[in-house]
């Protein structure tokens, strides 16, 4: 192959690693290169053949690793469904030769146990899917490991959650290069959400609340969930469900060992933080939408959830956020 260089975006593939790992982010820098990017894109496998994805899919393969010399724009290390796939010791060696020639390092989903086991990780932050969090801190006591955000970037390394947010994490990258108006570009025309910014939660707070094969208390946090701007109170919330405030205040400690205004502030949080994240509404505005009624009481349950105010998580989270970590 030609020399690399900063435009090039080198791929570590390998029998088994996951297709979308590598599609995601392939596709959004093709589509950047059409809005004015100037991304190579190269796939590299040990061996220099074609590989076999997870879903059975063969990709073809550009050039050998160990035959890839100067320095690489950006490594990617896409995961596997068993991380074990890219733990081997030569994929490793090239993987580390590699590292120290890129100007920066990031992985999807699992790929994050390569960095790890390539010594990438040591003293760092870092994140991957949900699932396989207390693996990698179990595996790699020298990691930081946070279970939370969609990435984390440190220093020149980026670490992506499950195997969609490596479309984020490339979005973010494509913010970082080439500014907001082309990955918001990028991100509208794969008809996805804009951007999640890298701190966003890998959770909703429907999803992470737990879940409960109680029909009648199954309806209550789907109704505030669809509509957390409504006048909610327990009351209402009781007489939806049918029963006594008592017995809702019951179902909401023994199914998700929370309250209902404990559950009606964070979905209310949620859904505030998404209208800061992609709008310019003053934060009256905001508060009104989503239920708070008042700035103040919005602010002190933002405090409270996420010990930020709304003024400074606007601030810090109408981009990706990787391009301050550089």
């Amino acid at each position: 192959m030609r020399a690399p260089g900063p435009s090039t975006v080198l791929f570590v593939v390998y029998d088994g690693v996951r297709l979308l790992d590598v599609t995601g982010p392939v596709e959004v820098l093709t589509v950047a290169n059409e809005h004015g990017g100037a991304y190579r894109l190269v796939l590299a496998s040990p061996d220099g053949r074609d590989v076999v994805s997870s879903a059975g899919v063969r990709l073809g393969v550009d050039v050998a690793l160990d035959a890839v010399t100067g320095p690489v724009g950006t490594l990617v290390v896409p995961g596997a469904p068993d991380w074990r796939a890219a733990a081997d010791a030569a994929l490793l060696d090239q993987i580390r030769r590699l590292a120290a020639g890129s100007d920066r390092i990031a992985s999807v989903c699992a790929g994050a146990f390569s960095l790890a086991a390539a010594g990438l990780l040591d003293g760092r932050r870092a994140t991957t899917h949900w699932d396989l969090a207390d693996q990698l801190a179990e595996n790699f006591p020298r990691v930081t490991v946070d279970p939370d955000p969609i990435f984390v970037a440190d220093g020149r390394i980026i670490t992506s959650a499950g195997i969609s947010a490596g479309i984020d994490l490339t979005l973010a990258l494509v913010e970082s290069d080439l500014g907001p108006e082309v990955a918001r570009t990028v991100a509208q025309h794969l008809v996805v959400f804009l951007q999640r910014p890298g701190g966003q939660s890998q959770f909703s707070v429907r999803t992470s609340a737990g879940s409960t094969r109680n029909d009648l208390l199954r309806h209550v946090l789907d109704a505030v969930a669809a509509d957390p701007g409504r006048s909610w109170d327990l009351a209402t919330m009781a007489m939806l469900a049918g029963v006594s405030v008592r017995h809702l205040g019951r179902l909401f400690r023994t199914e998700l060992d929370t309250t209902p205004a404990g559950y009606l502030d964070r979905i209310r949080v949620e859904s505030a933080r998404s209208l800061l994240e992609r709008g310019d509404e003053t934060l009256d505005v905001v508060a009104r939408r989503t239920g708070f009624g008042s700035p103040e009481t919005m602010r002190r349950a933002f405090l409270r959830e996420l010990d930020v105010t709304p003024g400074a998580y606007r601030s810090r989270f109408r981009t990706t956020g990787v391009a301050k970590h550089r």
